[in-house]
């Protein structure tokens, strides 16, 4: 294939878009993809169960690995833009 030199300076023109928050937003929803399928799993829904000293040790562990995923993402994905 052969490029125009009109169309390599327009490429070379073009401004870098990082995609920090888009690879935060992804990562995210696959923690919360990750959540869903823990509580299913566990015979809950996502989303319905309320924190309380009565709250089944399955869902507590679904819980923490949440918040280590999404702590994970926002160490990597927010402060590692992606080109």
């Amino acid at each position: 294939m052969r490029f125009s030199t009109t169309f390599l300076v327009a490429l070379g023109m073009a401004p870098v878009a990082l995609g920090g928050p888009i690879a935060y937003g992804i990562c995210q929803t696959g923690c919360n993809s990750l959540a869903v399928a823990c509580y299913a799993a566990a015979g809950f829904t996502f989303g319905t169960v309320v924190a309380a000293a009565a709250t089944p040790a399955v869902i507590v562990a679904c819980n923490a690995g949440l918040g280590t995923c999404s702590a994970a993402c926002a160490t990597v994905a927010l402060f590692a833009p992606t080109p």
